[in-house]
């Protein structure tokens, strides 16, 4: 084609194909949490009112029970990873001890709170709290952060509202028929308060040889005459074996100054639904970090429990009709734990000088607890069975006179 040959008319540009729609990417939201980097810590004011922000349970969300505004949550969601013990805590011994004279920091701290301008105290493992003065919901963020503190890795979120809990609480209580009129009217006399608690949850693969005996049941005639009878006896073999388990989950509370037995009392725990750690759950809820760390709690508790279990694995292992158990050498392939914040709602009555405590599992409802005794009812109840078993004696007599 030749200059003096006339140009082809351009093709048409053809019209742009339709975009899908884009929905809003949730780690995109606008984080509602506000930073005191003076202060190093964290509230959520209500960006409609300027009142907090709390996470409601029922709907998942952050409100404001002033205005009734709801956020979304950002917090990241996904499975929960687990670190290897070992390595987690010689490289914490390591932080603490490149850190100032090799000692962790102070747990107690005080704050200035940003709405009031009220002092507020975090005593020991207390990490989120509420002013005493304007009742602002305060997040504490060096302790979380802290190098020389084990980081938390996952929370299970608040699923029982404060109605449902004070519900469940009720009936626990008013079930009890001789706990005290003052035990029974918690609400002017107690405190009644939602709170995250440290727990640590461990994964292991372990392998364990054993020695041990294996006894196999047989029964003989003895005696003559009337003295005749059969007898059970045993002959015992020497047995040896290898065994595996494959442990999830276990778990172990890691706070002191609880009723410890009634705080496992709460178990199960739907662990596998915890989420990734994030202080949007936390919001205007109290909550705690560790007293006791990784190791300590393995050592104290999981540990324990995870003997018992393997104890139980060489039994079905060894077989027969009984078994002894002898030497037990355990190596553990892998060993990995996580952090977890778990959900209760915490009652505290004191009566008579001692603190009484009633737990509610946030999650599930559960709830476990002790209570005082009524001693003017228990000695009404005495005195009422001792005219009952009076008349009946009465009633007796009478008739067999008669």
């Amino acid at each position: 084609m030749t200059d003096d040959q006339p140009q082809p008319p351009p093709l048409p540009t053809p019209p742009p194909l339709p975009q899908p729609a884009r929905l809003p990417d949730p780690g995109a939201l606008r984080d509602p949490a506000q930073i005191q980097r003076s202060e190093q810590t964290r509230t959520y004011p209500c960006p409609q009112c300027g009142a907090n922000l709390f996470y409601d349970p029922g709907h998942q969300r952050l409100a404001c029970r002033a205005c009734g505004h709801t956020e979304p949550l950002t917090a990241p969601q996904g499975t929960v990873t687990k670190r290897d013990l070992g390595t987690a805590m010689h490289d914490l011994a390591q932080r603490i001890a490149a850190g100032e004279h090799g000692r962790p920091r102070s747990l107690t701290r005080e704050v200035v709170c940003q709405n009031c301008g009220g002092r507020t105290s975090f005593e020991g493992t207390l990490t989120a709290t509420k002013c005493p003065y304007c009742a602002t919901p305060i997040q504490r963020n060096d302790l979380q952060q802290a190098p020389e503190r084990l980081p938390i890795d996952g929370v299970l979120p608040f699923q029982v509202d404060e109605s449902a809990a004070h519900r469940a609480v009720n009936e626990w209580i008013n079930s009890r028929w001789f706990a005290p009129r003052e035990f029974k009217t918690y609400r002017e006399v107690g405190s009644f308060t939602s709170i995250y608690l440290s727990y640590f949850t461990y994964d292991a693969q372990t392998v364990t040889d054993y020695t041990g005996q294996r006894g196999e049941h047989y029964t003989v005639v003895v005696g003559e005459g009337e003295n005749r009878h059969t007898e059970t006896r045993t002959n015992w073999w020497p047995v040896s074996g290898r065994v595996a388990n494959d442990f999830r989950d276990v778990l172990e509370p890691a706070n002191t100054g609880l009723d410890h037995k009634k705080v496992v009392a709460l178990e199960p725990w739907p662990i596998p639904s915890a989420q990734p750690y994030s202080p949007q759950y936390i919001a205007g809820h109290l909550s705690r970090t560790y007293d006791e760390d990784a190791q300590q709690r393995f050592e104290d508790g999981a540990r324990g429990q995870m003997d018992d279990e393997i104890r139980s694995t060489i039994r079905q292992d060894i077989g027969g009709d009984e078994q002894r158990v002898g030497q037990v050498s355990t190596s553990f392939r892998t060993l990995t734990f996580a952090q977890l914040l778990l959900p209760v709602w915490l009652l505290t009555v004191t009566f008579e000088g001692r603190p009484f405590q009633v737990f509610i599992n946030g999650v599930t409802g559960e709830v476990q607890g002790r209570r005082p005794w009524s001693k003017v009812k228990i000695a009404c109840a005495v005195l009422l069975a001792i005219i009952v078993v009076v008349i009946v004696v009465l009633v007796v007599k009478m008739t067999k006179g008669g």
